[in-house]
């Protein structure tokens, strides 16, 4: 018996990937599955880059507008729902196709949960005091002392992460990156194509600096004025154009200088994208240029699919 085929593609921001991956759907029978953690919030259209109405009625995607910036959304939700929407789509005959950005998105689909380490409350009392005291980077170094795996995968000032992954180390006397390894992921049960897009980082990040400056135009400031309104839960905050904005608002500085800070801080997260999934064996890597066309770009795809 055929195995089921789930397809993904993957790169950094402002790559192009949704272009290209509209196009190749319709020549593949697929529905597009958005892999990407900022996505599912309603109202953060410009803000996230959210493919608009009209490419929507071409093909359909799931796993946009799920839930409010004011709720909580995480992994373990998203691989719940996907894989939901990955059954239906099987009943329907059509191909799971994951379209994103979101390397912990991505590598829960692939490769599942970890046996779950539940949270203790005083081990992370200790390590919220030590952060607060003298910063990420010190724990930072005690992670990369006891687990230099996770800490390659994990950035300095990403203190939610690192504290994770020192309490679980600090509770199983397990390294998190150990504890990774006896995931259960969709590899033994499905056919997985994983494709990334690679571009010259120099044209990467003039494409970013393109997408803000038309985020600006299309109306960013306006959106984010009205989601700053709310109470934002955590991870919705963290969208690249909430607290550079919210800098403007306060008359800290210019307009200006929000996009400047937007511009380099998207550049900065594509930077992290690409580390995340450049030695992961798996993918699949596209070279593309600036004078290919998307549509170009999706029958290179489609043949290697063939």
């Amino acid at each position: 018996m055929l195995k089921k085929k789930i397809i993904f593609l993957l790169g950094p921001t402002a790559i192009g990937k949704s272009a290209i991956a509209i196009k190749l759907a319709k020549k593949i029978k697929a529905e597009i599955i958005s892999c990407d953690s900022m996505q599912v919030y309603r109202g953060m259209d410009i803000l996230t880059s959210k493919v608009d109405s009209a490419q929507r009625k071409k093909i359909r995607h799931h796993l946009l507008d799920v839930i409010a910036p004011s709720q909580e959304y995480n992994v373990a939700k998203y691989r719940r729902d996907a894989l939901l929407i990955c059954n239906e789509l099987f009943l329907k005959g059509k191909i799971p196709f994951f379209v994103g950005g979101t390397g912990l998105y991505y590598s829960i689909i692939i490769d599942g949960l970890f046996p779950k380490v539940s949270k203790d409350r005083s081990i992370r009392a200790k390590l919220n005091k030590a952060l607060q005291l003298k910063g990420s980077r010190y724990l930072y170094k005690k992670l990369a002392r006891v687990d230099a795996q996770a800490a390659k995968k994990i950035h300095p000032h990403d203190s939610r992460r690192i504290i994770r992954a020192l309490e679980v180390y600090l509770k199983t006397g397990k390294p998190i990156s150990v504890l990774q390894k006896s995931r259960v992921g969709l590899g033994d049960e499905y056919e997985i194509n994983i494709f990334g897009l690679n571009l010259n980082r120099e044209l990467l990040y003039k494409k970013i600096d393109q997408r803000v400056d038309k985020m600006f135009k299309l109306g960013l400031v306006n959106e984010v004025k009205r989601l700053v309104k709310y109470r934002l839960s955590k991870t919705a905050a963290q969208a690249i154009g909430i607290r550079e904005l919210g800098g403007y608002f306060n008359g800290e500085y210019a307009l200006e200088e929000a996009r400047r800070l937007i511009q380099r801080n998207s550049r900065h997260y594509a930077k992290r994208q690409c580390s995340w999934f450049k030695n992961d064996k798996r993918i699949m890597w596209i070279n593309i240029n600036k004078t290919q066309t998307s549509a170009q770009i999706a029958l290179k795809l489609w043949k290697k699919l063939s």
